[in-house]
């Protein structure tokens, strides 16, 4: 089957643009929907395609629109809603959770909910504590919802369409550094597929597991390790709920050690879950060690010079590893990134909005 290399936010425009050329009942409404700036390329052009009855501009009132998306779930629809931070998503938390995540259990299935809310996490441009927080944990934590991670290009197009087909609402959340990376896709439809879990590189001493945008630093971290004759494997986490550690179980029964690293805060954080339920599963003969990289319990400083040292990278992810190893710090890495390039990658990266 032929292929193409695509971007993230190029598979997430196309998989969207596919649904409402093929699902007459799709609708995407949010701020920005129809935005020029294309909401990081993820829209642009749908609203000249489709029209501003397909793809609705609202206002800023998350609450609200969350709430019209249910109704319009409820009445035959399939809404895709957009809130363009997790953070302004706040705003619809009582919509989401009390309403959306309970319509079909309160009713007893009676009437559903199907709809994906896209939510935007991520770090750059020095947005600071109420603009680049990571809050899947909440949504994870609520019955009702299940929480998908766009990922690599296949999987973020396939694991899209199986979200917009699937009954439950699907939280979809999409980091703003993933949105430029790029991958192969087929020269066909998408396919509704959702794995929850993949092995991204084989490797036999220590298992990485990433979660969003962390699985690329990840892979970083294991290309640094290489040099240390440390062979890596990394496991991609696609799927909160539902969440499936089977690949993470038997990579850590053959390497012995597992860090997983989140792009949230560790405290009754995703990380301290999957640690939770691998042990969990994990032969009890087996010695094993566990740690977790994620966030500090601190609100997100502003300043490059400081989200330096906020965010887990693959340095540090590499140098948790040595650790791990009991290496000697003089062999451990160096960050070689300045703070301004931890902050924006690179010129392509695009926002803040």
């Amino acid at each position: 089957m032929t292929e193409r290399e695509i971007t993230v936010s190029q598979a997430i425009r196309e998989v969207q643009q596919f649904i409402l050329q093929t699902h007459p009942e799709s609708v995407i409404v949010g701020l920005n929907a129809a935005s020029p700036a294309g909401m990081f390329e993820t829209m642009t052009g749908l609203v000249s395609e489709f029209g501003s009855d397909r793809v609705v501009e609202s206002p800023a009132s998350e609450a609200a629109v969350t709430g019209i998306a249910l109704g319009m779930a409820s009445a035959g629809l399939r809404p895709i809603v957009i809130h363009q931070r997790v953070d302004f998503a706040i705003l619809a938390m009582d919509q989401m959770v009390n309403q959306v995540a309970k319509w079909h259990f309160m009713y007893g299935g009676k009437f559903k909910a199907p709809m994906i809310i896209r939510m935007i996490v991520g770090r750059g441009w020095g947005q600071g504590p109420q603009h680049s927080q990571a809050l899947h944990a909440w949504f994870a934590h609520t019955p009702g919802l299940r929480v998908i991670f766009s990922s690599f290009p296949r999987e973020s197009m396939n694991s899209f369409y199986w979200s917009f087909l699937d009954d439950a609402p699907v939280i979809f959340i999409e980091h703003r550094w993933m949105h430029l990376v790029k991958g192969l896709v087929e020269e066909s439809a998408p396919k509704p597929e959702l794995l929850p879990s993949m092995v991204r590189r084989r490797g036999s001493k220590v298992t990485l597991v990433g979660v969003s945008f962390m699985t690329v630093e990840c892979l970083s971290a294991a290309r640094l390790l290489e040099s240390r004759e440390i062979d890596a494997e990394v496991i991609d986490i696609l799927a909160l709920t539902p969440l499936d550690v089977t690949q993470v179980v038997e990579s850590l029964q053959e390497t012995g050690r597992l860090l997983v690293c989140d792009i949230g805060v560790c405290e009754f954080g995703v990380s301290a879950e999957i640690v939770a339920k691998v042990l969990s599963l994990v032969n009890s003969n087996v010695p094993v060690m566990t740690r977790r990289l994620g966030l500090p319990s601190v609100p997100t400083p502003s300043a490059p010079e400081a989200s330096a040292f906020f965010y887990p990278t693959a340095v540090s992810i590499a140098n948790a590893v040595l650790d791990m190893f009991a290496v000697s710090e003089k062999l451990w890495f160096s960050e070689t990134r300045t703070p301004h390039e931890l902050d924006v990658p690179n010129s392509r990266f695009l926002g803040p909005y």
